[in-house]
């Protein structure tokens, strides 16, 4: 006669009760479904009548089992859908190649036909604003001015040629200088329009956006043009 000592059911249907020690070819000791059910009706024909399986130990342990398999489905399923999701974000991503976007950055980069665009946030009206361009040996390329500004953005343009017609290479620093109406200089943020190069989906699975200015989130564009 068999006596049941309070091994689990699962330790009952593999012969493995509580402080013994098996090998297996499953990885992590898993049984896989084919032999769960196997075992399972082994166990009831061969359990001792006089003294049967406890049924509500044999089906909390069936529980367990049903839950830890659908866990890992699950998991492959989740991975799945991650992988299907990167590779929509890399897809959607791609088609801003060839497109301006609007970044904060202090620096600006030539568009593809050499000019220089951006924006400056101002956070409270302005008397005036002054908007410059400063090449990499700290020469004024460009200097744009404005007067009487409402608070937000002030856009501003260059098309990219010095005096003489030349293009000028980038990138080139944005400088501001803004006066509030009590004649008092005040911080201000900027952006500026870049080209989107290429798309890079590094092995993180973070798109990067590849423009002059680096390799930006996609979220950090503030326009697409």
């Amino acid at each position: 006669m068999t006596i049941n000592t309070g091994t689990s059911y699962l330790d009952s249907l593999t012969g493995n009760p509580k402080g013994s020690s098996t090998t297996t070819t499953k990885s992590n000791n898993a049984l896989d479904q084919t032999a769960f059910l196997k075992l399972l009706t082994t166990q009831m024909q061969t359990q001792d009548p006089f003294d049967p399986v406890d049924n509500t130990q044999m089906v909390a342990q069936m529980a367990q089992f049903s839950s830890t398999t659908g866990i890992a489905e699950m998991n492959q399923s989740l991975k799945a859908i991650t992988q299907s999701l990167a590779s929509s974000r890399v897809g959607d991503a791609a088609s801003w190649i060839g497109k301006a976007a609007l970044v904060e950055s202090k620096t600006a980069s030539a568009l593809s036909d050499g000019s220089f665009a951006g924006t400056v946030t101002l956070p409270e009206n302005a008397s005036s604003v002054s908007v410059s361009l400063v090449d990499s040996t700290g020469k004024v390329v460009y200097t744009g001015r404005a007067n009487d500004v409402a608070k937000g953005d002030l856009p501003f343009y260059w098309d990219g040629k010095d005096q003489e017609g030349n293009a000028v290479a980038g990138p080139l620093t944005i400088s501001v200088y803004a006066k509030n109406n009590e004649a008092k200089t005040m911080d201000s943020s900027t952006a500026s329009w870049t080209t989107v190069q290429g798309v890079q989906s590094p092995a993180s699975g973070a798109t990067k956006l590849v423009t002059a200015l680096g390799n930006i989130d996609p979220a950090d564009a503030i326009q697409l043009s």
